[in-house]
């Protein structure tokens, strides 16, 4: 899943050098089944001791997104060499 590629799932409210709630870790379902395949997977990662820290990503339901400001469209785009971005959700995912 690239919720658990793309960051540290293990880290609460932070990312990198970054720090708040809005870097928390989450992952949104927006049905039952959803929600149960994140629960699983989660598990699955635990039991196999992925990371080496308990995972604290919350597992919310998808209800309203609200659009970023302008600023922040686009970034990974406007700012390739960051470090900050560093998904590729084309690419085969990790095997646990």
């Amino acid at each position: 899943m690239a919720v658990f590629d793309s960051h540290d799932p293990t880290t609460k409210n932070r990312q990198g050098p970054d720090r708040g709630t809005q870097y928390r870790s989450i992952a949104f379902y927006s049905n039952e089944q959803e929600k149960k395949i994140i629960e699983d997977y989660i598990q699955e990662l635990t039991n196999k001791q992925v990371f080496s820290n308990p995972i604290v990503t919350e597992i919310k339901p998808h209800t309203v997104f609200y659009k970023a400001e302008e600023y922040h469209q686009d970034f990974e785009k406007l700012n390739p060499l960051t470090s900050l971005c560093s998904s590729d959700f084309n690419s085969t995912p990790k095997q646990v």
